[in-house]
């Protein structure tokens, strides 16, 4: 059997080469031409699993590496005979680890403190609810707002969007992308949205860009209805809008879920995946070799959210990015490595870390 990888997934090289014929392409070289002889496709969000692609193919399965899966057809892969798998929760905790940097940096910046703000939580899934356990860690005010888990779970512990409309100081995005529907989420972010909001809230989208309207999201900045705004998704990636890169605080090239882990995670499964489907023998696979954390001198740390700003320094990407828009996909290919907090555990004093894992539990996973 023949399988094709993109070959900027990382830990997944020589894995299957003794139980099949294996081929790296990069998601441009994925054309309906090089995969028409494949059995299965792992792949990034870059590759549209679709008619175009898949149509004539030998492909039996897909694996993505990733959360989302709204570049995979679900509906021709269903009527032709194509499983496919995502792979839920693998970088919820990378993205934990953007928005607690972030979060640190805004309070930093602006002077405020996080306990005494309120943040709405859209989408809570494997990643939402994490950001929402790190909101609480925080000592934030929580509001979650998840329609298909309140219609299944009940209203009580759910508000509506224009609830955190009026209440947000803060408003982050983490559902998916749904472009029809009872919850399209589509331009969720659109004129009406921002015409809603009374607390100049900042905006945070770590989830898809196309959640947020591009032209809405300027005219509020113009028009002084957001305070802040940081972006890690973009519509038209990776042609993204010159004006709205420079009107933000922190703009990064898609790779809010980049950690190391988040990465290993998501190779994991995809292996274990691809082998349950065609009896492989890699059930039980699991990437062990990631390296070492860097070593960095906490001596001098005495605060969390210093901690995190060490361990993560978003403001760097963010600056690479503005610096250089136009290697946007060059920067997220070739993303510098990076460890979640639980990484620097050995090397924080005894005091730091019983205040770490005492304030912030979500990071022990």
């Amino acid at each position: 059997m023949k399988i094709i990888i993109d070959t900027y997934i990382p830990y997944i090289k020589g894995v299957l080469e003794d139980v099949a014929e294996v081929d790296y392409l990069s998601y441009k070289q994925m054309t309906p031409a090089s995969v028409a002889d494949a059995d299965a496709l792992i792949v990034r969000t870059r590759t549209q699993c679709n008619e175009t692609l898949l149509a004539g193919s030998k492909i039996k399965f897909i694996a993505s590496a990733t959360i989302g899966y709204d570049h995979i057809d679900a509906r021709y892969c269903g009527d032709h005979g194509i499983t496919w798998t995502n792979a839920p929760g693998c970088n919820a905790l990378s993205v934990g680890q953007y928005m607690a940097s972030a979060l640190s940096l805004l309070a930093q910046k602006n002077d405020f403190d996080l306990s005494s703000k309120t943040i709405g939580i859209v989408g809570v899934g494997a990643v939402g609810s994490k950001i929402a356990e790190l909101g609480k860690s925080f000592g934030m005010r929580v509001l979650l707002n998840d329609p298909p888990r309140a219609r299944v779970e009940g209203n009580e512990g759910f508000v509506s969007l224009s609830e955190i409309c009026k209440q947000a100081d803060i408003i982050s995005f983490h559902t998916l992308l749904n472009v029809s529907g009872e919850d399209t989420t589509l331009h969720l972010a659109n004129d009406v949205f921002f015409n809603s909001l009374e607390r100049k809230p900042i905006i945070i989208n770590a989830s898809r860009g196309e959640i947020v309207s591009t032209s809405a999201l300027l005219k509020a900045i113009e028009d002084g209805k957001v305070s802040d705004v940081v972006l890690d998704c973009w519509e038209n990636e990776p042609d993204i809008n010159r004006e709205l890169l420079h009107k933000t605080v922190l703009a990064t090239p898609h790779i809010a879920g980049y950690s190391a882990e988040g990465k290993a995670n998501a190779a994991t499964q995809s292996i274990q995946a691809v082998s349950r489907h065609f009896g492989l023998g890699l059930d039980d696979w699991e990437v062990r070799d990631i390296p070492e954390a860097y070593d960095i001198d906490f001596s001098r740390t005495t605060d969390i959210s210093q901690f995190f700003l060490e361990t993560y320094d978003i403001e760097a990407d963010s600056l690479r990015l503005k610096f250089s828009p136009e290697t946007f996909e060059k920067q997220r290919s070739h993303y510098p490595f990076r460890r979640e907090p639980r990484a620097y555990l050995s090397q924080m004093s005894d005091e730091l870390k019983e205040q770490f894992l005492g304030q912030f539990p979500l990071f022990r996973d």
